[in-house]
């Protein structure tokens, strides 16, 4: 799979501080480079904290503005809250007509969500079940709802019409067919991770450490030092005839 950069994207992602871990170094390239993209976070990360004294209203507060200083880090404007109770998420059909609804609106030539097949990552990671749930609720809402007229036909009297993808790209996903040079926007990426105080805490080095680590590694067979691994799905090219077998005569 060859890289290009999308005219506009909506990255959809169960928590604050999902896209900053998975796709925030190709988010600032694609912005650098013209396009328009729009964040969309399904919960409110109201559970992602063990301090005695934070309450879940106060910190959906917090990730929320963390969310979108991060999001500002890289020049994205647009920054949407479903509001859905963190830890709890549910590729539900109505999550689902909540997505639906939102690619409508954008309009994004891309959605960009977190890989549903990845449940763990080698022995060092067992997936957030609210990651697979987000990426599972955005292609099924990706497929069928948001390209077909009567698929929500009151969305129609919303006057949302259907919206024609040129492709999906999947972030956390272990088998990338496309690695996107990041290396001039590693930086920013990092930087826009550290917006997230309330969860990198006073001394956010390890975090940081793992971002750059994790660059690195999914770059380690490209021609480039730092790289972010998509599973991407590109609808707007032609089907490709099967090469033939080789029939091998018999002696």
């Amino acid at each position: 799979m060859e890289y290009w950069t999308p005219a506009s994207a909506l990255v959809v992602a169960a928590h604050p501080d999902d896209i900053e871990f998975g796709c925030a170094g190709t988010v600032a390239r694609w912005v650098s480079e013209g396009a328009h993209v729009t964040y969309a976070l399904l919960t409110n990360g109201a559970a992602g904290s063990s301090d005695p004294n934070m309450t879940r209203q106060r910190l959906a507060e917090l990730r929320e503005a963390e969310q979108r200083a991060a999001a500002k880090a890289l020049g994205v404007e647009q920054v949407e809250f479903l509001g859905h109770e963190d830890g709890l998420l549910e590729p539900s059909l109505e999550v689902r007509k909540q997505v639906v609804r939102l690619i409508r609106r954008v309009r994004p030539e891309v959605v960009v969500t977190t890989d549903p097949t990845t449940r763990y990552f080698a022995d060092r990671y067992i997936n957030h079940p609210d990651h697979r749930a987000a990426g599972e609720v955005t292609l099924a809402a990706v497929i069928p709802g948001s390209d077909t007229r009567l698929a929500y036909p009151e969305l129609l009297d919303e006057g949302l019409e259907p919206v024609k993808l040129v492709g999906v790209w999947l972030m956390m996903n272990p088998e990338p067919n496309l690695v996107v040079d990041v290396g001039d926007f590693i930086d920013m990426k990092v930087e826009s991770l550290r917006c997230h105080v309330s969860q990198l805490g006073d001394d956010p080095s390890e975090d940081v450490g793992f971002v750059y680590g994790m660059a690195e590694f999914s770059a380690a067979k490209e021609p480039f030092r730092y790289g972010e691994g998509f599973r991407v799905f590109r609808f707007d090219l032609p089907w490709r005839t099967p090469e033939p077998e080789t029939q091998l005569s018999e002696a």
